[in-house]
């Protein structure tokens, strides 16, 4: 297969200043709301980017988990490469894809630990086996086999056999926005591209060129 060959003629839906609300989150929620309606695969996926101390890029897939007036928020284990990424340079960089729907969304902006309060409210709903994983884990550490690491957390589970306390080094992340790119495909390749920008307490919008 030669991959010169592969390509995909956008023409779905156009995306206008005019149709954009004033609040890109709110934007952002209407088109969430829409992916989740369309049934996309995994609408609330995103590719989390961060930087090392060295100023390497590294890259993942996270979950969304919540959308407020603030920004949004995922959870992770705060010492993994992620965490560490996230301690040595708080601004991060967010996608969503949904090509369903023929639309993408780029988030830029700075991440901070939520309140433990919080953390501690999410990991309470989290299923009985997620919240044992959470403290089995040493997410991003080299493990000599899957068997340790079913081990201890059969470990944890006979520790915690009811109620699972959220590990110290688990929580939650705020990226909240400085800028947020709208993204919606377009035949010929002339996709439409709104920008929105947080300058002086407000925010602004642009168009970009394709």
């Amino acid at each position: 297969m030669d991959l010169h060959d592969i390509r995909e003629e956008y023409s779905k839906q156009t995306l206008d200043e005019k149709q954009c609300k004033n609040d890109p989150l709110l934007q952002f929620e209407q088109w969430l709301n829409e992916a989740i309606a369309a049934k996309v695969n995994e609408p609330t996926a995103m590719n989390l980017a961060t930087v090392d101390p060295n100023g390497k890029p590294a890259a993942r897939i996270v979950l969304l988990k919540e959308v407020n007036a603030e920004g949004l928020v995922f959870f992770t284990n705060y010492l993994s490469r992620k965490g560490k990424g996230i301690q040595h340079q708080p601004f991060v960089a967010l996608t969503f894809f949904w090509p369903e729907l023929e639309r993408q969304v780029r988030v830029e902006g700075r991440a901070q630990e939520l309140p433990a309060e919080q953390s501690d409210a999410y990991f309470a709903s989290r299923p009985y086996t997620s919240r044992i994983g959470a403290w089995a884990s040493e997410q991003s550490a080299v493990i000599s086999g899957k068997s340790s690491l079913v081990a201890k957390a059969a470990m944890i589970a006979a520790k915690y056999p009811l109620n699972v306390p959220r590990p110290p080094h688990w929580g939650g992340y705020l990226v909240i926005p400085e800028t947020m790119e709208f993204w919606q495909g377009r035949p010929s390749r002339l996709h439409d591209r709104i920008l929105y920008r947080h300058e002086a307490g407000c925010w602004t919008t642009v168009r970009l060129s394709p």
